[in-house]
């Protein structure tokens, strides 16, 4: 049989990174998406082959239509049809209360968090629905546990972003659950990434109340779980992976 193919917005580093990994090793061929670090994508395909898999790289912007359009395309191109998505691009823009934020940080937070990841569905739905011509499938959106928390004082635009993720998640699994695709969300607690600010996750870390970050593996795990059909019948679904935050 075919090996799935995993398309990874954002799979050069962090979660998405160890998505891809993870997901070689359980039998997944993987497009992984990055923005500008051609490098660290290219370190992730090899992991990716080195496991058994085909793996390809594929620069784009996700806050761009034109460069998600074509990144979906040369994923179907050069692997065959995508039949599992992963959303994992995000930034969380300049850590601010609201009253102190840019507008340009603002939108920034909001096109690349929710418009990009409502036009990849949009892209994936139309590739994996049976009503479309499609097999089905199955994808998983990074939220995030800031949806719950608000982000005060630190950044309630990422926060509301996030909350446009987990909204997206409940309506488009309601949508697309006769048309053989699935949809589900992991919101993370604090990871150790490089999407915090330097020194914020040093600074939080003392108030998490397993006194620790989580690990990126950790989140990948989850992520792979809803990927899978051990998860067949679990769609609408938003995960808290946050260690009790």
């Amino acid at each position: 049989m075919p090996r799935p193919v995993l398309l990874i917005a954002g799979g050069s580093r962090g979660i998405g990174a160890s998505t891809a990994r993870l997901a070689g090793e359980r039998g997944y061929d993987v497009a992984i998406n990055y923005v500008r670090n051609a490098k660290a994508a290219a370190e992730v395909a090899e992991a990716v082959k080195k496991s058994g898999g085909k793996a390809v790289t594929l620069q784009g912007d996700m806050a761009k239509e034109e460069d998600i359009l074509r990144v979906f395309g040369e994923t179907t191109r050069t692997l065959g049809p995508i039949t599992h998505f992963v959303f994992s691009s995000g930034i969380g823009g300049k850590n601010s209360r609201l009253d102190k934020a840019t507008a340009d940080t603002i939108r920034e937070v909001i096109d690349i968090n929710l418009f990009g990841c409502l036009i990849c569905a949009r892209e994936a739905v139309r590739r994996m629905s049976t009503a479309q011509g499609g097999k089905g499938g199955a994808m998983v959106f990074l939220s995030s546990i800031a949806s719950v928390t608000g982000g005060a004082g630190e950044y309630v635009f990422y926060a509301a972003a996030k909350g446009g993720v987990d909204a997206l998640t409940n309506g488009l699994a309601r949508e697309v659950a006769k048309e053989g695709v699935r949809v589900n969300a992991i919101r993370p607690g604090p990871t150790r990434t490089d999407i915090h600010e330097p020194g914020r996750l040093e600074r939080i870390t003392p108030l998490l109340p397993m006194g620790r970050p989580g690990e990126p593996d950790e989140i990948a795990e989850a992520v792979l779980f809803l990927l899978s059909d051990a998860a067949s019948y679990i769609s609408g679904a938003v995960l808290n992976v946050s260690g009790a935050r």
